[in-house]
């Protein structure tokens, strides 16, 4: 791990980077309508991988205060499985990974005989992956503009749509970079300026997975962050706007017992085609599989780990055959019991700090919420909730009309936010 340190500002900007697609992607032609110029802002902050709890373990000092003036939550539960890609993109839909066909990091779609891989470029900018209507979406079809520097899926035309400003994903761009560029979006004329802007930093989840959520690197992320969140408010302030923050994260993070990962069964890959991770190992039937008895085979010879049919994963996970819109969900689950993961395929190394686990059964995993800004309560702490009423909190704020029915509701917005717009 290097660089997590507070610098200054200034210094951010020094750094020299190599020139791999960094730049801004502008959709021409497009303006804010009049109607919409007069709305409030958001910025939507995630740090991936960032704890309920690691604002107080570590002493983020920056966003506690901010909370302390703004709203906090005991913690914020994420979709399962507890992975970067479906919690982000459930985040800005609304929608559980089964609803929106974003199922897993590496997953498998039948009807086309393709993979899904968060590491291919070229399947995470393909709009076909992702279903519902993602918070830029909705905003740009109402004249509303957008900008994202960085988030799962705005490099993707969903429904023919990306943000007006966008970043293809690296890490390239240094952060002051990335902090000096919210503030010119928003000091742009107001037919022009962004209403809703993400912001997404992997310095946590970078760390805690390498040296696990308790180390020395983990905290020293976590500072970093810290830091980063208060210069971009430092940048913000000037501009007078109405600027709501809100910070994130998609999941947890948990220490697992990787000196003993746990070996794959032996599955017939010319029965079944096998996707997944070390944490969630889904085997899709090919015609003419046995899946019942590869079950009873799989479930007598388990040890540490559970084997699921589709149709008996728990209701409370929204991950059955039920909630499976898009028939992405394998036929069997092979799911490893907290503390074990799966030493999958291609691994050499296996980290210590995991996530991905049932968020009921495992504290851990649990995200963290945050927001301030003139739209919200003040000193209001609420109880956990779903990751899935996030959406519902912005569209209220910024005054968007949803077009199709989501998985949360307005209850936790009601407790959180002044008044409804």
């Amino acid at each position: 791990m290097k660089h997590f340190f507070i610098i200054p500002l200034l210094l951010l900007f020094i750094s020299s980077y190599a020139q791999t697609d960094t730049t801004q992607k502008v959709i021409a032609g497009r303006k804010n309508s009049l109607a919409q110029q007069n709305k409030p802002y958001v910025i939507l902050i995630s740090s991936d991988a960032f704890r309920y709890d690691f604002a107080k373990k570590y002493n983020a000092q920056h966003l506690l205060a901010f909370s302390d003036s703004g709203v906090r939550a005991d913690a914020m539960i994420p979709s399962y499985p507890s992975l970067t890609f479906p919690n982000h993109y459930a985040l800005v839909t609304g929608m559980y990974p089964s609803h929106s066909g974003l199922v897993h990091n590496n997953f498998y779609d039948p009807a086309t005989q393709k993979h899904y891989n968060n590491n291919d470029k070229k399947a995470v900018a393909d709009s076909s992956w992702y279903g519902g209507t993602p918070l830029w979406v909705l905003a740009e079809k109402q004249q509303m503009l957008a900008a994202s520097f960085y988030w799962v899926a705005a490099e993707a035309p969903i429904q023919g749509v990306n943000p007006t400003y966008y970043y293809n994903y690296n890490n390239q761009i240094p952060i002051g970079r990335r902090i000096q560029k919210v503030g010119e979006w928003l000091r742009l004329p107001a037919e022009q300026r962004p209403h809703l802007i993400t912001f997404y930093l992997s310095n946590v989840d970078d760390a805690a997975h390498k040296y696990g959520p308790d180390s020395k690197e983990a905290g020293e992320a976590v500072q970093y962050v810290d830091s980063v969140v208060n210069e971009l408010v430092k940048v913000v302030k000037p501009t007078g706007l109405d600027v709501n923050f809100i910070f994130v994260s998609d999941h947890g993070m948990t220490r697992v017992n990787n000196k003993h990962p746990m070996q794959l069964p032996a599955v017939d890959s010319t029965k079944f085609t096998m996707a997944g991770d070390g944490i969630l190992v889904e085997l899709y039937a090919k015609p003419g599989a046995d899946v019942q008895g590869t079950y009873k085979v799989l479930k007598a010879q388990a040890r540490n780990y559970s084997v699921i049919l589709k149709k008996d994963m728990p209701a409370r996970l929204h991950y059955g055959t039920k909630d499976d819109r898009y028939n992405r969900i394998g036929d069997i689950l092979l799911k490893p019991n907290w503390p074990y993961v799966f030493k999958y395929v291609g691994k050499t190394y296996i980290n210590p700090g995991w996530h991905g686990f049932d968020p009921f059964l495992v504290k851990d995993v649990h995200a963290t919420f945050l927001a301030w800004g003139p739209a919200f309560k003040k000193h209001t702490q609420v109880k956990a909730f779903s990751n899935v009423n996030v959406y519902n909190i912005i569209t209220r704020i910024l005054g968007l009309t949803p077009q199709e029915q989501t998985d949360g509701t307005n209850k936790i917005a009601g407790k959180v936010l002044l008044k409804a717009k």
